[in-house]
């Protein structure tokens, strides 16, 4: 298939510093919605509600998991497809999202674009499932002049410790006969020897992911991740295997950045327990590793990315959201930071949510108002995620007249 991949890259343009405007920058309803088709259906229900003569910016938001690419596009950056090797070894069609700023062209890629669970054909393949895909779009980007990488974890349908990313990079993972190891986490116990020779340079990483896990251990990424992915308690044990072993003979491979053993030695295990190395079945400690990559919190980033900053200015409210607001998004994901950057400019936030399982008192906590969930309106979550669109117009309007109207 072709693969567009313009030399000007120009996005569509936000408009911003409208005063009163209202910015609705929410994430994804998973299964239901996109960002954007959520900030969408959101801004229409403000309208039929009667406040059409308020600005509205939509500026949807995503934390580096599923939605990121979608989230970034929305802002202005430009779409790129290609084929690249699903997480079972088939070909899927994937995108990622570039732009071109002062000094960098960057690429914002989604391991779940390429290696997500929602890319198996079938049946999870837990100890066969491969990051491969996810390198080969990292090559795409970089061959096509990106030199600053947004990697965007979450989602993933492996647990190769970004084997198979850092493989397409040109890694060679040898077994002791100095054959190539085939996909999986698997493989890796038979891992001998590292060849990072062939590595293609000359850009950095930036791993954008709020998962703190190290890549071992009972908190570690076959243990904790290893189940949702398909594997059985015996899966798992061969996975952490696996990791252990990938983890150790990094730590002796003398050419991890050009380092000396040693310095190789204390790198490469002190990688393994950093917090995050165990993100997306140990992709995380493959970004690290091979390839420099530097962490940041994803929702953070991300935000300053889309220069969400800029669109706070002269506000009177922000809508946020998510699928489901509960404990894990008081932790820290996409609502909270929303929440977290409108604080800091004075702006009240609400958000809507299909179901929420967390307090008034915890959402004032976190910085957020009020919350709007689709199971207000409609208490069967079945109607809610196939309604989506429509119920979120109703509450839109909801919030219109508390928030907009008074």
């Amino acid at each position: 298939m072709s693969e567009a991949f313009p030399d000007t890259i120009e996005g569509p343009q936000v408009s911003h510093t409208m005063t009163g405007h209202v910015v609705i920058a929410p994430d994804k309803f998973r299964g239901s919605l996109t960002s954007p088709e959520v900030a969408a259906h959101v801004a229409a229900g403000l309208r039929a509600a009667g406040s059409g003569d308020v600005p509205v910016v939509r500026l949807p938001v995503a934390d580096g998991g599923d939605g990121t690419v979608d989230a970034v596009v929305a802002s202005g950056f430009t779409r790129v497809e290609t084929e690249v090797t699903g997480p079972a070894g088939d070909p899927v069609t994937a995108s990622y999202a570039v732009r071109d700023e002062p000094g960098a062209r960057v690429a914002v890629i989604e391991l779940a674009e390429a290696s997500g669970l929602r890319r198996l054909p079938g049946d999870a393949v837990p100890l066969t499932a491969t990051s491969r895909g996810t390198g080969e779009l990292i090559a795409h980007a970089v061959r096509h002049g990106a030199t600053r990488i947004v990697l965007g974890l979450g989602g993933s349908a492996c647990t190769d410790g970004g084997a198979g990313m850092v493989q397409a990079l040109g890694v060679r993972l040898l077994d002791a006969a100095g054959n190539d190891l085939p996909p999986g986490g698997a493989a890796l116990r038979d891992l001998h020897t590292i060849d990072a020779s062939g590595l293609l340079r000359g850009f950095e990483v930036i791993v954008a992911s709020d998962v703190d896990n190290p890549l071992l251990g009972p908190y570690g990424a076959a243990a904790v991740y290893g189940p949702q992915k398909g594997a059985s308690p015996q899966d798992v044990a061969v996975l952490e295997a696996g990791l252990a072993r990938l983890a150790a003979v990094a730590a002796h491979t003398h050419g991890l950045a050009g380092a000396a053993e040693h310095d190789g030695v204390v790198r490469a295990m002190g990688v393994a327990g950093r917090p995050g190395a165990g993100a997306a079945g140990g992709v995380g400690f493959g970004a690290l590793t091979f390839l420099g990559a530097e962490t940041r919190p994803g929702i953070g980033y991300l935000l300053d990315l889309v220069e969400f900053d800029r669109h706070l200015e002269g506000a009177r409210l922000v809508i946020t959201g998510e699928g489901s607001i509960d404990e894990q998004t008081l932790r820290g994901k996409a609502p909270v930071g929303v929440a977290a950057a409108a604080a800091k400019h004075g702006v009240p936030v609400v958000a809507v949510c299909g179901r929420r399982t967390v307090g008034d008192d915890e959402l004032r906590a976190a910085g957020i108002d009020a919350a709007y969930a689709l199971t207000d309106i409609e208490p069967d979550v079945r109607r809610c995620m196939a309604e989506a669109a429509p119920l979120l117009e109703r509450l839109a309007a909801r919030i219109a007249a508390g928030h907009l109207m008074t």
